[in-house]
């Protein structure tokens, strides 16, 4: 059925395919044809519009106009499907290195010695808070660590004592959007059952926002997740290691 309500649209001119509207819509009604962004089905499209910050060529709107009523069913549904398809096309939007979905297996036997660097700990590509999807599947049931930009530089010891066994998620809460973060925290405590959160923060002021915006999506939420928060010095130190109520 029919009815007159707000649903995105989307300028085919401006859009040049990039695929960061995909990323942020949380009910998977984006795909990228043909080299463009579309509304795959109408039923999918809240019309609340999620996806358009994403945009660096406002290419997308919110408009009036006679569509399928929104269905909360169907997009159960279609998240569904697109979780048991694994990575596809709708999780890697387009060529862009930053955002294609990757996921790495360690290797058997790699070993540390003198003359060889040490192995990375990654399981999965992207990081950056901005970029991974709510429902990427390395998210599935993991154990997540969300660290801030500094802390890899600082914390020399950062693969082997954080990253082994763990989904990441990187971001700056003093130079990001936090409400957008916040958002985007909602998305995946609510679809990927994680098991733990550790947040690893440097001592500078401007890092216990990160912290922050992690309680606060558990808060909105209304998701129980066990979450400790980890302190790191300037000089690469571990200060403080807390668990959160």
């Amino acid at each position: 059925m029919k009815v007159k309500r707000k649903i995105i649209e989307i300028d085919e001119e401006k859009c040049d395919g990039c695929g960061q509207c995909i990323l942020s819509c949380a009910e998977g009604a984006l795909k990228i044809v043909d080299g463009k962004a579309r509304v795959i089905s109408d039923r999918f499209c809240d019309g609340l519009g999620a996806c358009l910050g994403e945009c660096p060529n406002d290419a997308l709107r919110i408009v009036e106009r006679e569509a399928e009523e929104f269905d909360e069913e169907a997009v159960e549904e279609h998240l569904k499907k697109q979780a048991a398809a694994g990575p596809s096309e709708e999780l890697i939007p387009c060529g862009c290195p930053s955002a294609n979905i990757a996921q790495f297996q360690p290797v058997a036997g790699e070993q540390r010695d003198a003359q060889s660097p040490v192995p990375s700990a990654l399981s999965h590509w992207p990081v950056q808070i901005r970029l991974v999807p709510p429902n990427a599947p390395f998210l599935k049931g993991a154990d997540l660590v969300v660290v801030a930009d500094c802390v890899p530089v600082a914390f020399a010891d950062l693969h082997r004592e954080f990253l082994k066994g763990r989904a990441v998620m990187m971001g700056c809460p003093k130079f990001d959007d936090k409400e957008e973060y916040v958002e985007k925290f909602v998305q995946v405590f609510t679809q990927a059952g994680l098991k733990k959160i550790t947040a690893v923060i440097m001592e500078v002021p401007c890092c216990a926002g990160l912290p922050w915006i992690i309680k606060k999506a558990l808060e909105q939420s209304g998701v129980k997740i066990p979450m400790e928060e980890v302190v790191i010095s300037t000089r690469g130190k571990i200060l403080e290691r807390r668990r959160v109520a």
